[in-house]
C-alpha cells in the first residue's frame, strides 16, 4: 500500500510539474500513468453520498468512496510540485528557453502515441473526433492573450477554466491562464510569493470547476470512450504548436502587466538556420523528453501490477 501511495504521489508531482508549463497538460501525464479515470471518478464521488458519510462520521467508508488512495497522494504531489518548481522553471525559461521548450516538445510528441494507442477501435467517429481535437488546440494556440485582471470574480473564472483544461490531456491549464492574461500573476508571482489574496479565489474556482467537469468526463468515458480518447489525442497533437521550441516572443510596447513588463501577444516560430551547440542541445532535449514518457508509462504499469 505504501508503494502505491508513493507511486501516486510521484504521478501527482509529475502532473503538477506539467501544469506549470504553458502548453503542457497534467491530464496527459495522468492518462499515460494509468490513473486518469480513477482520478476523475474519485473527484466525481464528492456527492451527496459522500456528504452523508461525512455527517455520519464514517471516515473510512468516505475515504473508500472518493478513491482517497488516489486523490490524496496525487493532489499532495501536484501541490508540492507546483510550489517547489515555480521558481526553478522561471529561472530555466529565462536562461535556457529553447532547450526547456524542446524537452516538453519531445514529451508531448511521444504522448500522442502513448495516449492514441489506447483508443479501443478506429472508425469514422474517432477520426472526426481526432481532427476536431487537433483543430481546437491549434485554434486556441493562435489566440492573442487578454490583459491581466486581478478582480476576484475573474480569478474565480480563471481557476475554474484552467482546472478544467488541466485535467484534459492535450489542453494546458497554464496556457489557458496565459490566454486569459493571468499566467504571470497566478503561476509565477502569486505562487512564488504565497499571495493568498490571489491564490484563494483561484483555488476556489478550481475546486468548483473540477467537481462540475468531472461528471461530464465520467459520462463521456462510459458512453463514448473511443471518441473521447481520440479527441484528447487531437488536443495533444494540436498543442505541439504552442510548445514549438524555436520561437520569438511578439510583444506590444503599449500593453504591460502589473510589473511593467511588455505583454506577449504571440510568437514568431522558425526553424534553426545553423546547427550549432544550442541547436544540438535542444534536439537532445527533445529525445530526452520522448524517453521520459516511456519511463512515465512504465511507472504506471508497475503500479497497476502492484
Amino acid at each position: 500500500m505504501n508503494k502505491v501511495y508513493l507511486s501516486n504521489a510521484l504521478k501527482g508531482f509529475l502532473m503538477g510539474a506539467a501544469n506549470v508549463i504553458p502548453g503542457v497538460s497534467g491530464g496527459t501525464i495522468a492518462f499515460i500513468t494509468g490513473i486518469y479515470e480513477d482520478l476523475i471518478e474519485g473527484v466525481k464521488s464528492f456527492d451527496l453520498d459522500a456528504f452523508n458519510l461525512l455527517k455520519q462520521k464514517r471516515i473510512k467508508d468516505l475515504l473508500d468512496h472518493v478513491n482517497a488512495h488516489v486523490l490524496i497522494p496525487v493532489f499532495l504531489g501536484a501541490g508540492i510540485s507546483i510550489v517547489s518548481l515555480a521558481k526553478l522553471l522561471k529561472f530555466l525559461f529565462l536562461t535556457y528557453p529553447t532547450q526547456v521548450w524542446a524537452y516538453f516538445f519531445g514529451l508531448i510528441l511521444a504522448s500522442i502515441w502513448f495516449v492514441g494507442k489506447t483508443i479501443p477501435k478506429v472508425n469514422l467517429a474517432t477520426i472526426i473526433s481526432f481532427l476536431a481535437g487537433t483543430a481546437i488546440a491549434v485554434y486556441i494556440a493562435m489566440q492573442v492573450p487578454a490583459q491581466e485582471n486581478d478582480a476576484t470574480w475573474y480569478l474565480l473564472i480563471c481557476g475554474a477554466v484552467a482546472m478544467c483544461s488541466m485535467i484534459l490531456p492535450g489542453l494546458s491549464g497554464s496556457f489557458v491562464l496565459l490566454l486569459m492574461g493571468n499566467y504571470t500573476l497566478i503561476m509565477v508571482n502569486a505562487i512564488s510569493n504565497f499571495d493568498f489574496a490571489i491564490i484563494a479565489p483561484v483555488g476556489l474556482g478550481a475546486v468548483l470547476g473540477l467537481l462540475a467537469f468531472s461528471h461530464l468526463l465520467t459520462y463521456l468515458f462510459k458512453n463514448f470512450k473511443g471518441s473521447t480518447i481520440s479527441l484528447m489525442t487531437g488536443f495533444i497533437l494540436g498543442s505541439l504548436m504552442t510548445i514549438w521550441p524555436w520561437k520569438n516572443e511578439i510583444t506590444n510596447p503599449n500593453i504591460v502587466n502589473s510589473k511593467g513588463v511588455m505583454k506577449v501577444i504571440g510568437y514568431d516560430r522558425y526553424l534553426p538556420e545553423t546547427f550549432d551547440g544550442a541547436t544540438f542541445f535542444a534536439i537532445v532535449m527533445v529525445v530526452v523528453g520522448i524517453i521520459s514518457v516511456y519511463f512515465v508509462e512504465k511507472i504506471g504499469e508497475k503500479t497497476k501490477e502492484a
